[in-house]
């Protein structure tokens, strides 16, 4: 490409062509010139042996030219295709030719556009400078890299890093080849690496790390300047119901616009980030009073509860704030964001709405307390509960005739939770509602699945809460759940316990309906309540459960067995079926048997296993 093609009078091509003019103008003279045949027939001979050899090299002159150019276009295909940026100037400074990766580059279609001009005429003023004392280097045969800067055809400069390389012809250098790489798109792609990892990508806003040392800095100087500053952290109450109602789009929406709302509100001296789902923080800096604090905090949660146009629908939507302020000069950034969302926490255990500010008073049981409680409600959000489920045996045949299923936590970071750990605060605080409802449904979707995968179904025993019996609508809702998984309601049993605290005649009319629905009723833990004879023969109950505590002293208490003894007999009377739970040796099921128990569920058979595994059981038979 930048060879200029000198004429050279003894090309091969040439050089043939001499030789035939040659040969023929020979072959001429003998035949005309010459009388003696003699010397006609040398010289005829010596033409055609001219002939030939002219002929000989014209076929190795063509073969020559051939191999030549398949190698320039090789060489020109390379260069071309290049994925690599390439151009090549003259030693006047000229493009004498491109490539289509360094025309694009530079924002041009066609590689014509550029070819002739200096090369100068797309580099940035600041940078002609280097670029010269770079090629004036390369003329002298060496090779340079530096980086310039050039103007795209949009006006707007693009960082490169390049290589000059000499171009050598019969020794001298006649030009350069321009190697190029554009360092705006590293550039770009670290900025977006340094983006990801500070920013929240749908909203924008800063996120949690971000946040957090934006908070050291700011702690730091308000210890220098004895200055107060506040963390705010800050949700939406009860924002899964638009997720549930309106879908992910519209929820995305209405963050986009809380984060909007939040931007405009705060004063360049303070900092927001999006934490979360819905979960926000603010960094208040500057504050001269708690009244202060207070008045604008208030003036933020009225703004961001205002109405949401979520696509022309007005939606309203309260939130709570949780607040920590640096009264404490041993706070750190952690401990006062730890607080924030303490105080948080406990906004949400009262119904949320409002503002709370962090106090001292609160100690870490509290703490540990509150966070569980959020981390339940969360839990519960995030789908992060699992069923197990115990086989239950006849004691006759040895089948499994049904299972109960016992919910586990898959904690995010303390792993696989029995139901020790938080059912008794999701009693107390009341989530054991939302809780004992997932179950319900859990329980008769998956019974339902192995139904239709053609297993020997047997029915699933759940556990109703006190919180739950309450309910006006339980059996509205049990009703419910049987329909949307179709699961015939004889594969459902509810399990109440004898201690529940209930009017005698709302219980029997609660339990009543529940029975017309076609599930089973079963009375958990017999024999540690008061339950009177009247009782169990008024209320449409199907099985009692002997308390595992009767079981584990069977044969060592004379009572115990008197009493399991007594409750199976009675029981029969009733007839009702009688399981006893809490087996966990030989000696205790073969007493059991003796005492004509129907059915057992414990750790000498199997533990409580997950679905999968209880599928398998079921399965085997």
């Amino acid at each position: 490409m930048l060879k200029r093609k000198q004429f050279n009078w003894l090309e091969p091509s040439l050089v043939s062509g001499y030789l035939i003019v040659l040969s023929f103008a020979w072959i001429l003279i003998a035949m005309f010139g010459i009388s003696s045949l003699k010397y006609q027939v040398i010289l005829g001979t010596v033409g055609a042996v001219l002939i030939a050899t002219a002929i000989i090299l014209m076929l190795r002159t063509r073969r020559i030219s051939s191999t030549t150019n398949y190698h320039e276009s090789i060489v020109s295909t390379l260069f071309q295709s290049n994925a690599v940026a390439l151009t090549l100037i003259n030693h006047d400074g000229n493009i004498i030719e491109l490539n289509d990766t360094s025309a694009h580059m530079l924002g041009y279609n066609e590689i014509e556009e550029l070819i002739g001009k200096p090369i100068m005429t797309v580099i940035e003023q600041s940078s002609q400078e280097s670029l010269i004392e770079a090629l004036q280097k390369v003329q002298e045969g060496q090779i340079e890299k530096l980086n310039i800067h050039v103007l795209h055809r949009s006006s707007f400069p693009l960082e490169l890093q390049i290589s000059c390389e000499p171009v050598i012809q019969d020794g001298k250098v006649i030009g350069s080849l321009i190697v190029s790489h554009d360092l705006s798109d590293h550039k770009r792609n670290l900025e977006r690496i340094r983006y990801m990892a500070y920013y929240d990508d749908m909203t924008g806003l800063p996120n949690r790390t971000l946040f957090q040392i934006r908070l050291d800095e700011s702690l730091l100087r308000a210890k220098e300047d004895q200055k107060m500053l506040s963390v705010c952290y800050i949700d939406l109450d009860n924002f899964k119901l638009i997720n549930a109602s309106f879908g992910r789009e519209y929820a995305d929406l209405m963050l986009l616009q809380m984060a909007d709302r939040l931007n405009r509100l705060l004063s360049t001296h303070d900092f927001v980030a999006r934490l979360e789902g819905d979960a926000f923080a603010l960094l208040l800096n500057e504050i001269d009073n708690i009244d202060q604090l207070l008045s604008r905090s208030q003036h933020i949660l009225d703004i961001i509860s205002e109405p949401y146009d979520l696509k022309g629908v007005p939606v309203h939507m309260g939130a709570s704030m949780g607040i920590a302020l640096n009264l404490d000069p041993m706070d750190d950034g952690f401990s006062l964001f730890k607080k924030a969302d303490m105080a948080l926490v406990k906004v949400k255990e009262s119904s949320g709405g409002h503002i709370l500010i962090y106090s001292e008073e609160w100690n870490n049981s509290s703490y540990e307390r509150l966070k569980l409680q959020h981390e339940i409600h969360r839990a519960i959000q995030r789908n992060e509960f699992e069923l197990y489920y115990q086989p239950q045996y006849d004691l006759i045949h040895g089948r499994i005739v049904g299972g109960e299923a016992l919910i586990r936590w898959n904690h995010p970071t303390k792993g696989l939770l029995s139901p020790i750990h938080f059912i008794p605060l999701a009693e107390e605080s009341g989530l054991i509602v939302p809780i004992g409802e997932w179950v319900i449904r859990e329980a008769c979707r998956q019974n339902k699945e192995w139904l239709d995968a053609g297993l020997p179904i047997v029915p699933v025993a759940v556990n109703l809460s006190i919180r739950q019996f309450v309910r006006n609508e339980m059996d509205q809702q049990i009703k419910q759940i049987l329909e949307e998984t179709q699961l015939p309601s004889q594969y459902l049993d509810i399990e109440i316990t004898e201690s529940m605290s209930i009017d005698m005649n709302e219980m029997n009319r609660k339990l009543i309906a529940i029975s017309e629905l076609g599930v089973g009723i079963s009375v958990d833990d017999f024999g540690t309540g008061y339950s009177s004879f009247h009782y169990l023969k008024s209320f449409p109950i199907t099985r009692l459960k002997i308390d595992r505590s009767f079981v584990t002293d069977i044969l060592k208490e004379q009572s115990h067995a008197e009493i399991v003894s007594a409750i199976i007999a009675m029981a029969h009377k009733l007839n009702l079926q009688v399981i006893a739970e809490g087996v966990e040796t030989t000696e205790q099921l073969d007493f059991l048997r003796t005492l004509q128990c129907d059915e057992m569920q414990g750790y000498l058979k199997s533990p409580p296993v997950p679905g999968y595994s209880f599928e398998k059981l079921l399965f085997a038979g």
